[in-house]
């Protein structure tokens, strides 16, 4: 088996450095920089840690535009759009992954979690398996047996094979299970009265959420609380509930089949031009460094 490779949810950590250091780090001209020093304090300490000989990051476009608001405008409507100083450092982290000889993906039209599907299933038709490092349970559902869901910040590495004891279902079942509790994070409103237990129960009994509708008459039956009161909302809702299967399923099929994962050698000389446009130096240069000598040394 070739080594595995490393796909990244770049948004987790860019919006939890946003949040989490001040903004009172700034840069010469006094904008923040505060989510970039955050975003690479993290890659470059993920580098350094796993040493991945192949690796992607995903960044999100398409927070209005994606595929996702056509089947559905109020999709995501209750986000508010990030501030222009975010913006500005969302570009940072783009060069500054680039000059880390990482690939970077966005799209106007699909979101970072299909940019990693898509990656996670043609590498590995490729025979790689796959980490997918984010804290967002969404992408579970690209899983399959030997890749791993690392969050990286709360130290948790979970397997495929131990998905289901931590989020409920099966890795192949997520899209189904979201689609019946709903997923406020992402304006999706699910099955009135379907909570995440009594979904978990019902895919355990059902393969997908086709199959649970061709056997609805089965869920009087089944044991939950109010069985056949939640047979009657899912009878109800049956509609809504596939509405929202179309938007959280991740699309696996994106043209990317040219895409390269495979690191090149840091930019050094890019690295630190673009530390010091930030205004950042210190530490992140010292790392920036070591990972370049170490690049170097391991080849």
């Amino acid at each position: 088996m070739s080594q595995p490779v490393y796909l990244i949810d770049a948004s987790v950590w860019i919006f939890r450095a946003w949040f989490s250091i001040s903004d009172a780090m700034t840069d010469a001209a006094g904008k923040p920089v505060n989510a970039f020093y955050g975003y690479a304090n993290f890659l470059l300490d993920l580098l350094d840690e796993a040493k991945p000989e192949h690796m992607a990051v995903a960044f999100d476009e398409s927070l209005i535009s994606s595929y996702r608001n056509e089947i559905y405008p109020a999709y995501k409507a209750n986000r508010e759009l990030p501030p222009p100083e975010l913006e500005a450092q969302f570009d940072l982290c783009r060069r500054f992954t680039a000059a880390l000889g990482i690939t970077e993906l966005a799209s106007n039209r699909y979101e970072a979690d299909d940019i990693i599907g898509t990656l996670a299933r043609l590498q590995r038709k490729k025979g790689r398996s796959c980490v997918v490092v984010t804290r967002d349970k969404d992408l579970t559902q690209v899983l399959r047996p030997g890749d791993e869901f690392w969050d990286y910040s709360g130290g948790r590495r979970i397997a495929y094979e131990q998905i289901a004891a931590v989020f409920g279902v099966l890795p192949e079942r997520m899209a189904d299970f979201l689609a019946l509790t709903g997923d406020p994070v992402d304006n999706i409103p699910g099955v009135p009265g379907v909570g995440k237990k009594t979904a978990a129960v019902l895919l355990t009994e059902f393969q997908s959420l086709e199959q649970l509708y061709q056997g609805l008459a089965r869920v009087k039956d089944l044991p939950l609380r109010g069985a056949a009161g939640i047979a009657a909302k899912l009878e109800l809702n049956r509609d809504a509930a596939m509405l929202a299967r179309q938007l959280t399923v991740i699309a696996e099929d994106m043209p990317l089949e040219q895409v390269a994962v495979s690191r090149a050698r840091p930019n050094l000389t890019l690295l630190l031009e673009l530390l010091k446009e930030a205004g950042l130096g210190g530490r992140l240069r010292r790392k920036a460094e070591a990972l370049d000598a170490a690049f170097l040394h391991d080849r």
